[in-house]
């Protein structure tokens, strides 16, 4: 009989995006594949992969008792109802409940560690509580994988699923899909943030340096992508009308945003696990500027494929920003080229692929 294989996310990209290759490869060899997930534009591409789909909707931030017993109720129902003979979870909600779910039922689980999350990084009595929540639902995991170092030694520290844990590289990145570009001239500079712009991806420190380089570089150009907060979209209407930056809202491709561009700056200080836009970007062939911490540390060469800036450090990122500029054209497009090879030794999503099957056929 097949093996049913039920992925738990809280969003449809976070399988599409990044998981694609996973679910591609589950379906080719045999395996029944069932996504849980609230309903996006992505959820009918993976139908017509082959996967099953469930529809789900939840409150991703919320801290409601009652709505979380019933997510965890929800998700014993759906274990049973679609048979799933192993469980893989993937960010904070669905790792959490999902294990509780399947450690109750005494079905397999494997979760993945894509970030701590900020009630973690901060501390206090939300580290404290989340801390709990996973020691308990771990109890009886298959395996945690961790996309950094930081993530899991937090993990060894507070005794949770000890033996359990795998390294991974992240998410990994499609080596195919984010092909080496060819490197744009050099008639003007273009550097891209592409994230959700929140004050803890550093979007302030990008605006500050923006608008000061602009003006003592006018070549140069200052772009963003993403999905823009409430708190943020006045400040970002009055820096684009200023001239300083250039937004571009949702994109739905980033190679379409990294074929014009020559560096992408992500000053990130949120606890991410390990930064796709980071790794998709030097795939593509482009120098990097980062801050110096877990999750994006690991993909940069400092000085030889980009840069590494101190966190909420807006000096220190003009100055990463500065030195950029000032590199000869062919050492630009050379620092491109080492971070394309450094994915390739190290991020390839082959590498992730392998790392899940072999957990998911040696599961009981």
């Amino acid at each position: 009989m097949k093996k049913r294989v039920l992925f738990l996310v809280n969003h449809d990209v976070v399988i599409y995006n990044f998981r694609k290759e996973i679910v591609e490869k589950l379906i080719c060899e045999g395996y029944d594949v069932i996504i849980s997930s609230p309903y996006g534009e992505r959820i009918d591409d993976l139908k017509a992969m082959g996967c099953e789909y469930e529809e789900i909707n939840f409150d991703r931030h919320g801290t409601n008792i009652f709505n979380e017993l019933k997510l965890i109720k929800y998700y014993k129902q759906l274990i049973k109802r679609v048979k799933a003979d192993v469980v893989l979870t993937f960010t904070i909600k669905p790792n959490i409940y999902g294990a509780m779910a399947c450690k109750s039922l005494g079905v397999p689980y494997i979760a993945n560690i894509t970030g701590l999350g900020t009630a973690v990084e901060n501390g206090g009595i939300m580290q404290k509580i989340t801390t709990l929540l996973y020691k308990n639902a771990f109890r009886k995991i298959d395996t945690v994988f961790f996309q950094n170092k930081e993530n899991m030694d937090f993990f060894k520290r507070k005794n949770i699923a000890i033996n359990k844990h795998q390294l991974l590289p992240g998410s990994g990145v499609n080596l195919e899909q984010f092909k080496l570009l060819e490197y744009p001239d050099d008639d003007t500079i273009e550097f891209v943030f592409i994230s959700r712009i929140m004050k803890q991806k550093g979007i302030d420190q990008y605006l500050e340096a923006a608008e000061y380089i602009r003006n003592k570089y006018p070549y140069t150009r200052f772009h963003i992508c993403g999905f823009c907060e409430e708190s943020y979209e006045k400040k970002l209407a009055d820096y684009q009308e200023a001239g300083v930056v250039i937004y571009h809202g949702m994109i739905r491709d980033v190679r379409e945003i990294l074929q014009k561009t020559h560096c992408t700056i992500h000053p990130t200080y949120y606890p991410e696990g390990m930064s796709n836009v980071l790794l998709e970007s030097a795939s593509s062939g482009r120098p990097i500027i980062t801050t110096d911490r877990s999750g994006c540390k690991e993909v940069v060469e400092n000085n030889k494929t980009g840069y590494l800036v101190k966190q909420t450090n807006t000096n220190d990122l003009i100055d990463k920003i500065e030195m950029f500029i000032n590199l000869q054209y062919f050492k630009k497009e050379e620092m491109g080229k080492l971070g394309r090879k450094k994915i390739e030794k190290e991020f390839s999503r082959d590498i992730i692929v392998e790392h899940y099957l072999k957990q998911i056929n040696i599961v009981d």
